[in-house]
């Protein structure tokens, strides 16, 4: 007697983290003679604590990435640049991105334009191009600015994060691993979300096991992160490392964290998968009675491999339990025509044929079967 039941193949997909800021350069916080730096100098001195204005600028620059190797530039523009990059600036407040983008080149290629004007120029011309869903412009002037190496830190390293997630919203990578690993190194920043980014690039260049390293390194910095459980899952499943998947979902599921239907399905299967059927039965039962695993025909499907499993090993009375938990929710009268086949093999005819007539109402992949059944 042939039983059988198949359950497709289940991955978790890796959580969305991308998120970036694209921030255009305010000339009020760098030129003009109200710049913030300077209403900052003199509340100071108002105040008694005037400091070295080269150490203020420096502060100032680096309050972003505090940690950066990369000694932040002075940032000036004079005489005309300094207008025409006002005008670009007045552009953009006033949403005239095109305008931004139309000047920007003409702007950065004056034979006296200093390497700030530059990056100035084309950074405002990326988060034009970004306003405008021109994902391939804005990287371009987002490169461009990054090149020419005159913006202080912060706006420098926001041009330099904002390329890698351009670059990956492009599918471009391997740069933008390249593009995110140069602004890690350089600034030494290490916040969860520059990680994340990270991790889900390498698993976006094959490179899964790494992704799930790093995941893990953040899950342990903080274990009830869901998300990172749940990345470093999907990235070893990715890497065809499936009992490290298991296993960290086993933990996560013991310390209470799986609490959705999806995640505990990935569990139960990768037990079913490993023919770990008790820890399965423990996973599915319990799901059920909290009522996380809905009735339906997933459920249903749990409940005939548990079915399977049982009767493979012998024990019919328990095959047959978990057979009739799932007919009544499962698509079809499978779970039925198995539980008439069990049935006619111990010699309960009428049990059997009452257990056939269900399979042949609900619809089976073979009606012959269960027709042969009613014939005895």
């Amino acid at each position: 007697m042939n039983i059988t039941t198949k359950l497709s193949p289940l991955a978790l997909a890796v959580c969305a983290i991308i998120g970036f800021s694209v921030v255009a350069p305010s000339f009020a916080q760098e030129v003009g003679s109200t710049s913030m730096r300077e209403q900052r100098a003199k509340r100071m001195k108002e105040l008694g604590k005037e400091k070295d204005d080269a150490k203020a600028k420096q502060e100032d620059a680096q309050t972003m990435w505090p940690n950066a190797t990369r000694k932040s530039p002075d940032a000036e523009a004079k005489g005309k640049n300094l207008k025409a990059l006002q005008e670009m600036q007045a552009s953009y407040e006033k949403q005239d991105y095109a305008s931004v983008i139309a000047r920007a080149d003409q702007v950065a290629a004056a034979s006296d334009a200093s390497a700030y004007e530059k990056s100035f120029a084309y950074q405002l011309a990326g988060a034009s191009a970004n306003e405008m869903n021109d994902d391939a412009k804005a990287a371009d002037f987002f490169s461009k600015a990054i090149a020419a190496d005159g913006l202080d830190n912060n706006n420098h390293y926001t041009a330099m994060y904002n390329l890698a997630a351009i670059q990956y919203t492009l599918k471009q990578n391997e740069q933008a691993l390249a593009t995110l690993d140069r602004f890690l190194n350089e600034t030494k920043a290490d916040k969860p979300e520059y990680q994340q980014l990270r991790a889900q690039l390498l698993a976006s260049t094959g490179k899964g096991d790494e992704a799930a390293k790093t995941f893990e390194a953040q899950l342990a910095k903080n274990p009830n992160d869901k998300s990172a459980l749940l990345n470093a899952v999907s990235s070893y499943q990715a890497a065809g490392e499936d009992d490290k998947a298991t296993k960290l979902l086993e933990d996560g599921y013991n310390r209470g964290m799986l609490t959705e239907e999806k995640e505990l399905r990935v569990l139960y299967s990768n037990y079913l998968n490993a023919e770990r059927f008790k820890d399965a039965e423990k996973v599915i039962t319990e799901g059920a009675q909290k009522g996380i695993l809905k009735q339906g025909p997933d459920l249903a499907r749990a409940y005939s491999l548990l079915g399977q499993n049982a009767y493979y090993n012998g024990s019919d009375m328990d095959a047959i339990g978990w057979y009739e938990k799932a007919a009544p929710m499962s698509a079809d009268g499978e779970p039925y025509l198995n539980v008439a086949k069990i049935l006619r093999a111990q010699g309960k005819t009428a049990e059997a044929k009452a257990a056939a007539q269900k399979a042949l109402d609900k619809g089976i992949k073979k009606p012959q079967e269960a027709k042969e059944i009613l014939a005895d």
